[in-house]
């Protein structure tokens, strides 16, 4: 999403943009989804509508802004073993949580506005977990898909099922996983 004013970082700014995320996590936990407006948002966070519709436009940009924050990874994938092994419990992770209801909604959140930045910026954030899964394999020596390969035969699919069917189970996503690293695949 661009920023309809160039905010600055920190300062009052940043202080806006928590209020405002913050409130409209609270109002979504809180009350039914059709009845957050701007101006409610607003009054929770202690800003001017005006405020919000110069930073954002509307309220279906401010969601998908929220939806992006709430998808950005805090921490690496885990270090569970082999690269395989990290590269499955990080799979199944993602999957399990953009499946689960509040991550579809996010999902819907961000594909429905009209700038693909946000979308962009949501993609960004797995493709850098990928990268840590793939750098973390090199170093060790270990056999491993390309990035390309895990978001056109992996995250793909899953994003796919995850829209348009049911979700993925941990056998499906395993599945995947083993087309593109056989057990005895030698290197990639």
């Amino acid at each position: 999403m661009v920023s309809k004013e160039n905010p600055r970082p920190g300062g009052r700014s940043a202080r806006v943009q928590a209020a405002v995320h913050q409130a409209v996590r609270d109002m979504l936990a809180s009350m039914d989804r059709a009845d957050v407006t701007i101006p409610l948002i607003a009054q929770r966070a202690n800003v001017t509508p005006s405020t919000i519709y110069r930073r954002w436009g509307d309220l279906q940009e401010l969601l998908a802004d929220v939806a992006a924050s709430r998808l950005q990874p805090e921490t690496e994938p885990a270090k569970i073993g082999s690269a395989r092994a990290d590269l499955e419990a990080w799979v199944e992770q993602y999957a399990d949580e953009m499946s689960s209801g509040v991550g579809r909604e996010m999902i819907r959140d961000i594909l429905s506005v009209a700038d693909t930045a946000t979308a962009e910026k949501c993609s960004g954030y797995t493709q850098q977990q990928l990268r840590v899964l793939v750098a973390r394999a090199q170093e060790r020596g270990e056999a491993f898909p390309t990035f390309t390969d895990l978001m056109d035969h992996v995250i793909s699919p899953i994003m796919y099922r995850i829209l348009f069917e049911q979700a993925p189970d941990a056998g499906y996503i395993r599945g995947l996983i083993s087309r593109l690293m056989p057990q005895d695949a030698a290197k990639f």
